[in-house]
């Protein structure tokens, strides 16, 4: 097979590529998504469409029935600011809900991050999904044999003052009262609730709900299902009794779904009736096929 040199013009100090004539697709020649790093040392959690899909079914289910729609707000990968003395220290929760809130900032506009001594109010449950290079931040004293417990509560960059880990800001500054972690690798999810000064770990159940918020009086755990397309095991809300509480789409095609069985039932009681199948068609508004096409 023939081959041609492709000067790689955007990088002149790098080797040239030798590719074959007809050149092979992208798709043979360069690295794929499993060899490209999802997170650098200088920006850990990057992202990935997980951390995208994850936090919108958990606000696509989310039915609050003791708070108005504009009386609470849930935030998904923005700024977190919490500290007035040190007013750029914040934190990037992948999702979390605030409650006695505005669901728009000041009452009129779409917030860019969340600011605690604007808002007056911390969040009542903050969700981190755990990604390679993240867990020790996520988990704190939980995460491994709890060495990092001992370790600084802080951390510095750049010579600039020592801002507090996440776990500490959580449990000790903001006083989250729920904290949850949930692994996509692992399909594990664990429940922190805070008793006087720290975290202590709550049992997570076999059966749904797994884990119980009573202010909200709702539960969450682990649904395995379609959402977005993706076929994966999901953090979901569900009630008391462990039923799913459903998307705005879902709701939308359970009521088609509803509205299709009574009108095919009143059909069939009409037939019953003795009615015949054009003066049932001009009843109910279907044409005389459709009408034979019910059973």
């Amino acid at each position: 097979v023939a081959t041609t040199v492709i000067p790689m013009t955007q990088a002149k100090e790098s080797p040239q590529l030798l590719q074959p004539v007809p050149p092979l697709p992208p798709s043979e020649t360069l690295p794929t998504m499993y060899d490209l790093p999802t997170e650098f040392p200088e920006e850990p959690g990057l992202p990935d469409e997980f951390h995208d899909l994850q936090p919108q079914l958990l606000s696509r289910t989310l039915r609050l029935t003791q708070y108005a729609a504009d009386n609470y707000f849930t935030g998904t990968d923005i700024n977190l600011y919490y500290d007035v003395r040190n007013p750029l220290w914040h934190k990037r929760p992948d999702w979390f809900l605030a409650v006695d809130v505005p669901r728009l900032y000041g009452g009129k506009d779409l917030r860019n991050s969340y600011v605690v001594w604007q808002e007056g109010v911390s969040p009542l449950v903050v969700v981190e999904f755990l990604s390679p290079g993240t867990e020790s931040e996520d988990l704190g004293p939980f995460y491994g044999n709890g060495e990092i417990s001992k370790a600084s509560n802080s951390q510095t960059t750049n010579s600039q003052p020592a801002s507090p880990r996440k776990w500490h800001v959580y449990e000790q500054i903001l006083r989250v009262p729920y904290y949850i972690v949930f692994s996509r690798y692992t399909g594990v999810v664990r429940f922190f609730r805070l008793a006087g000064a720290r975290y202590e770990e709550q049992t997570v159940q076999d059966t749904q709900p797994q884990l119980w918020i009573p202010e909200l009086e709702l539960g969450l755990g682990i649904w395995t299902g379609i959402f977005e397309g993706i076929d994966h095991s999901w953090l979901r809300w569900c009630d008391g009794s462990g039923s799913w509480l459903l998307t705005d789409t879902e709701l939308e095609t359970q009521r088609a779904d509803e509205a299709e069985a009574r009108l095919q039932q009143v059909v069939r009681n009409l037939r019953q009736s003795g009615m015949d199948t054009t003066a049932i068609a001009e009843v109910v508004g279907l044409s005389v096929e459709q009408i034979d096409n019910i059973n």
